[in-house]
């Protein structure tokens, strides 16, 4: 959950080959944008009620800031009131007045090259209330049959925690209808057999409930959007393993993103464009694909990941038990005296030891190559070889001896 906000974001930059939709007037209203199709020095104003389309013709629009005081134009049959020859750097803001409403932008700095346009949209607190009452009542009203999809910002995440693999479904169920839905029966996401703990997150909706490994989302869905967020832990015993996961309602665009460890990579069938990113400060792979129907099985396929060989584990600590007992017996032969030199090579002689214990645990964990386990194995058994000659050589270790104080 760490990289989830940010996944988040890189998946509005992905989204860009989605359909477009029409724009919302309050985010577009008074707010500048560069037009470098226009003339140097031009400041196009729309003007507009409710929503794009609805013109406001022959309707004057005033523009303050400019050195000879305010210029007044009116609109056309397009809505369009333009203002041309501005010096550049001038700073001005476009104002009217409609039904007794005052609009303003934001202020307005003509650009060097190009122009600006701008809009500016009548009426919009009244059409929020009025939307607003409408959803309401229609909200109010007995549910009805239909069905629902998991909307474009759904995503599935998978990241590592604590050396886990972690999936996350973050699902949007909309429901396009103006009244709630109810579906023939209640959305059931059957968990791959290898999920393991799954659970709702803070924030899902209490429709979503958790029935071992099956996830049960029952109606009525409200109009809108209906969150569900859930995760679960992923085992695996190698480093390739797949995802495979049938949804019981169309997803309409598919996003998928992993948080690259190593060398892992994702494929499927469905995706149909895959990037590198970063993320909340670590790397990404980002995948994008079109819709999938309901009852569709989605197939993810994750190579490259790392993994803990038990085999190799347990060469290695068979292995470093071995040269324990290598160590006792060679600390039996050699009972020693307290001099410098046999101190030296007895604690030389156990570091030795450590660290091949160490290559190997490092070798099962995933984190060294073999061809680098190989090379290394080789010169730490090499320098070990000689420092238990130079032990059985030395005259400061007699057999039979006390040896007090010198731990084999």
């Amino acid at each position: 959950m760490r990289h989830l906000v940010a996944v988040a974001f890189l998946f509005a930059a992905l989204s860009t080959a989605s359909a477009q939709q029409m724009p919302d007037p309050s985010q577009m209203a008074g707010r500048a944008l560069p037009a470098p199709e226009l003339t140097t020095g031009t400041v196009s104003v729309r003007l507009f009620r409710e929503r794009v389309g609805n013109n406001i013709a022959n309707h004057p629009v005033k523009l303050t800031g400019l050195k000879d005081g305010p210029k007044t134009v009116s609109t056309d049959e397009q809505g369009r009131a333009q203002f041309a020859g501005l010096a550049p750097g001038t700073t001005v803001i476009a104002e009217a007045v409609v039904d007794g409403e005052t609009l303003r932008s934001q202020e307005i700095t003509v650009p060097s090259a190009g122009g600006v346009r701008v809009a500016l949209v009548a009426g919009l607190d009244a059409a929020r209330a009025r939307e607003k009452a409408e959803a309401d009542a229609a909200a109010k009203e007995p549910a009805r049959a239909g069905i629902v999809v998991f909307g474009g910002d759904s995503r599935i995440i998978f990241e590592f925690q604590d050396d886990n693999l972690q999936v996350f479904y973050l699902l949007d169920i909309v429901n396009n209808a103006r009244t709630p839905i109810t579906t023939a029966e209640p959305l059931m996401i059957d968990l791959p057999p290898d999920a393991k703990g799954p659970g709702t997150m803070e924030g899902s909706s209490p429709l979503a409930v958790v029935q071992g490994n099956r996830i049960r989302i029952a109606g009525p869905f409200p109009p809108g959007t209906t969150s569900v967020q859930l995760g679960y832990r992923l085992t695996y015993s190698g480093a390739e393993t797949s995802v495979v996961q049938k949804w019981p309602a169309a997803i309409e665009q598919l996003f998928v993103a992993a948080e690259k460890v190593g060398t892992l990579q994702i494929a499927s069938p469905q995706f149909e464009r895959t990037q590198e990113s970063q993320a909340g400060g670590a790397p990404f792979l980002m995948a994008t694909g079109g819709r999938v129907n309901a009852g569709e099985t989605l197939t993810i396929n994750l190579s490259g990941l790392p993994y803990h060989n038990r085999m190799l584990r347990n060469v290695g600590v068979g292995l470093g038990l071995v040269i324990l007992v290598v160590g006792l017996v060679v600390g039996t032969r050699s009972r020693s005296t307290h001099t410098t030199q046999a101190r030296q090579l007895l604690q030389r002689k156990e570091k030795l030891f450590g660290e091949l214990v160490q290559l190997e645990e490092q070798l099962a964990a995933g984190r060294i190559d073999t061809a680098r386990h190989a090379a290394r194995r080789q010169t730490l058994v090499t320098q070990l070889e000689r420092v238990m000659g130079e032990l059985d050589r030395s005259p400061d270790i007699r057999p039979g001896g006390g040896g007090e104080g010198v731990a084999a």
